[in-house]
């Protein structure tokens, strides 16, 4: 139990972690995969070695330090953090191994003048506590999820249906289940969990869903990365009437609903989730100002498909903008899309949703661009394809 002597040890040991957080998290890592190598196929280790698994912990083990006393302003956070479990299929049985490795690391790291038995109490308390929320909230969406038309738990066989080349470097898988049964539905912007093996390692990896919901099958659109380990194996190896196993979706990165002008704004891969979102918008009468970045024609996928719906649907405007002009289908702009060209393509009236995805520098740019335009935080909606890192 969290006792008002372990929130007050807690409280105090933020500056500790303020100092330290990343270095605390890295070692926890290295001494989970060492100690419980079981869970090592649920981590994308290319996070790992990049540092953003181990700076999205220390982000969030401070926000969780520093509103202990007030854990409802962690709500998104949570949130979010729930969803990815889930799709990964994390169970109580996994949280035990988790706290030990982190109790043993804030031992081990900040040394036993620094984490007292006091501390290490309350940090086992705190952990306790957290734990409990997370796997309680995780099992309602495990059984919402057995519980739906199309709902299964765990892992389900599916066949690849279809595989499509949509540019350069993105193609597309579609997945039937390999019962015949229906599928459960999901929301625009959600995504589900693929588990494959490869090199005998076993991996999960979520991909966005890049097509509306339809009860009989799922679609991802997967880019393929130069040293992605998953990606490579799906492009290279996964064909036409293979088996895949696949956990049901989740995410909490979705289209409300709302009459208001929609905004998407996508760069590279990051369209895969908005078009979805687009399906979806297209069956109501709200204006859809639809724009994406890519880096050249040749990887800009989804191009026709989206000329198409705009000739269908006069309440589609989009824009493209390329990095570079390597010929072929033209842009609307070259270069990067900057605060004028929002300016000139959004709606006069700032009072819009605005949905944006895509790598890290080009979303801390529309975050700044879309708040000096005027459109309300509160209206502006974004998911990282990794680990959430804040967009300062």
């Amino acid at each position: 139990m969290l006792t008002p002597e372990h929130r007050a040890i807690i409280t105090a040991t933020v500056p500790v972690l303020k100092e330290g957080g990343e270095t605390l998290t890295r070692h926890f890592y290295l001494k989970l995969f060492n100690d419980f190598p079981e869970v090592k196929p649920f981590f994308n280790q290319a996070h790992q070695h990049g540092g953003t698994q181990q700076r999205a912990l220390a982000n969030s083990i401070l926000m969780y330090a520093s509103n202990i006393e007030r854990l409802e302003e962690l709500g998104p956070l949570v949130n979010t953090i729930i969803n990815k479990h889930a799709a990964l299929q994390i169970l109580p049985e996994h949280y035990p191994k988790v706290g030990a490795a982190l109790l043993g690391a804030i031992r081990e790291v900040l040394g036993a003048e620094v984490a007292t038995d006091a501390v290490i109490e309350a940090w086992a308390s705190a952990y306790g506590q957290l734990a409990d929320i997370l796997a309680g909230a995780e099992e309602q969406i495990y059984k919402a999820n057995e519980q739906a038309d199309g709902g299964w738990r765990g892992a389900r066989e599916f066949k690849v249906a279809a595989k499509i080349i949509e540019s350069d470097e993105i193609t597309s898988f579609v997945f039937a289940p390999a019962d015949g049964g229906e599928v459960v539905a999901f929301l625009p912007g959600q995504y589900i969990t693929v588990l494959v093996t490869v090199d005998g390692e076993e991996a999960r990896r979520q991909y966005s869903l890049s097509a509306e919901s339809n009860g009989a099958t799922y679609r991802i659109s997967v880019k393929r990365e130069p040293d992605g380990k998953v990606s490579n194996h799906l492009h290279d190896k996964l064909k036409v009437g293979d088996s895949i196993t696949l956990f049901p979706p989740a995410g909490a990165f979705t289209l409300a609903k709302s009459d208001k002008p929609l905004v998407l704004i996508s760069g590279g891969v990051g369209i895969t989730p908005t078009l979805a979102m687009l399906s979806a918008a297209l069956r109501t009468e709200r204006p859809v100002h639809f724009i994406h970045a890519a880096r050249h024609a040749g990887v800009h996928a989804f191009r026709s498909h989206i000329d198409q719906l705009a000739a269908q649907h006069p309440q589609l405007t989009r824009y493209y903008v390329y990095e570079q002009d390597h010929g072929g289908a033209k842009a609307d702009a070259t270069g990067y899309i900057g605060k004028g060209h929002l300016a000139d393509w959004l709606p006069a009236s700032r009072d819009v949703d605005a949905y944006f995805l895509g790598p890290k520098p080009f979303m801390k740019a529309m975050k700044s661009h879309l708040r000096e335009l005027g459109v309300p935080e509160a209206q502006t909606y974004y998911e990282f394809f990794g680990p959430a890192e804040a967009l300062q």
